[in-house]
């Protein structure tokens, strides 16, 4: 949910007033797959810790927690339930069963990186770990995944705002962390499309 929806001045009154527990409330809920500003809740923890108004590690423990038991209940709430849902949507949107099943096991077979590197974007962040139920990624695999992608997302969203806000007003820091997302996608999706380019295009061209 981008701050056009939730005014900047909301989320910043929720931080003075609630301080850490915001942090991990928000990017808690927005891991179990409801579209909250979890991680702008997060950069504005991590610049009011630059500015001396938190404390760092408070808020780095609240958004690696929130972060961590979030997901674990987004895949939780996936594995019980969340087929059944997305058969239903796929029917809705006239996808066939066979198609599902081909998506499922791609997921599956890179579940792994989509738990981990699916926190650093926003619409993965929101449904990876429910899908990652869903698909019935191994249990002891999540966590572990789920554990590192927590700690290496919170210290990142944290740090950053951290420092740069001591440099920069918060518009800035803002301004910076948005273009700091674009860089991570484009590189994250390079990283997904070129292998797959390499799979499906012909390496070895017929001579004419």
């Amino acid at each position: 949910m981008t701050l056009e929806l939730i005014s900047l001045e909301t989320l910043q009154t929720l931080v003075t007033e609630y301080g850490y527990w915001s942090v991990f409330i928000g990017i808690g809920l927005e891991n179990m797959g409801i579209p909250l500003p979890g991680e702008a809740l997060t950069l504005l923890g991590g610049f009011f810790a630059g500015s001396g108004e938190l404390q760092y590690r408070w808020v780095l423990c609240g958004a690696i927690a929130g972060s961590f038991i979030g997901n674990n209940i987004g895949y939780l709430a996936g594995k019980w339930g969340g087929l059944p849902l997305l058969q239903k949507v796929a029917h809705f949107f006239k996808i066939s069963d066979e198609k599902l099943a081909e998506t499922k096991q791609k997921f599956l077979e890179n579940a792994p990186k989509a738990v981990f590197i699916g926190r650093f974007i926003t619409f993965f962040r929101i449904f990876a770990a429910p899908f990652a139920g869903i698909v019935g990624m191994a249990w002891p695999i999540f966590l572990l995944c789920n554990l590192a992608g927590a700690i290496a997302w919170g210290t990142v969203t944290v740090t950053l705002p951290y420092f740069l806000g001591r440099i920069m007003p918060l518009a800035d820091v803002l301004r910076f962390m948005a273009k700091f997302g674009l860089l991570v996608f484009a590189l994250v999706a390079a990283w997904i499309i070129v292998p797959l380019w390499l799979e499906y295009h012909p390496r070895n061209q017929p001579e004419k």
